[in-house]
């Protein structure tokens, strides 16, 4: 009987933990389209495991809105040091980037190629 509970108790634990490690609330949750003014705007379109240019282009010091455009599949997009996370709940961002590179990937598990959903963004 006490093995019977322990095991139930330890199944409800597991569930609980899995399901808290799916994503955040904020991740998921609709938030509201960035209206700030941008001069420029780049579209990122994502499909299965991969994203429709390996190089995005945009000027330094330049307020230009970042779109996220999923075609196939659920894909999120982080560009590393910029302060971007878009997916389906929020699909654009303005930023102002100083000169550099920037790495993009997908942040959500998609499939087999999730790990290769991989770009650069060049800000000069």
């Amino acid at each position: 009987m006490l093995r019977t509970t322990f095991a139930k108790l330890l199944a409800v634990g597991l569930v609980a933990l899995a399901l808290s490690a799916c994503g955040s609330k904020n991740d998921n949750a609709a938030q509201p389209e960035d209206t700030a003014a941008a001069s420029q705007e780049i579209v990122i379109r994502a499909s299965n495991w991969q994203f429709d240019q390996t190089e995005y282009k945009i000027p330094k010091d330049t307020p230009v809105r970042i779109k996220l455009e999923n075609e196939a599949g659920a894909h999120g997009v982080q560009i590393e040091g910029a302060g971007v996370k878009l997916s389906n709940g929020k699909k654009s961002k303005v930023v102002t980037l100083a000169a550099g590179t920037y790495d993009i990937k997908c942040y959500i598990v998609c499939g087999d190629g999730h790990l290769k959903m991989k770009a650069k963004l060049v800000v000069s």
